[in-house]
């Protein structure tokens, strides 16, 4: 009698954890974090800002938030599930609304398509007015 070997579930979750954590993953994470930092690096100078504060994670969501015209402290709100997502797309229209940009623009190119509004308004012609 042969007995079928069954399939360990810990097995295809260290298959998916390998390949999200792979060297690939990692080149094009970097890659991104760094047009990310690009961005808003113009965005931080235009306002007013250290551009470099843009290289540290959790300091550059902070001055966004600020230059978005919110107490910094509300970066505590983004720890909260669902309320994150609320709390980004108002940083993202406040934002949008002191560079003199829209609703729409803010709502697509700020919240959702984040990094490419960012070099719109960084290295477009936006200029920062503080509500």
């Amino acid at each position: 009698m042969h007995i079928l070997p069954t399939e360990d579930p810990t097995d295809a979750a260290g298959n998916i954890y390998a390949s999200l954590f792979s060297g690939t993953t990692s080149v094009f994470a970097l890659i991104f974090y760094v047009i990310v930092v690009i961005a808003l690096w113009k965005v931080f100078t235009k306002a007013g800002h250290a551009g470099w504060l843009a290289l540290i994670p959790i300091v550059n969501l902070i001055f966004l938030i600020k230059i978005a015209g919110l107490s910094g402290w509300f970066v505590l709100l983004y720890l909260i599930p669902i309320v994150n997502i609320v709390m980004s797309i108002i940083v993202a229209i406040k934002l949008g609304k002191n560079f003199g940009k829209g609703g729409v623009f803010s709502f697509f190119l700020l919240w959702l398509f984040s990094f490419i509004g960012y070099f719109i308004i960084g290295f477009g012609s936006a200029q920062y007015r503080r509500a």
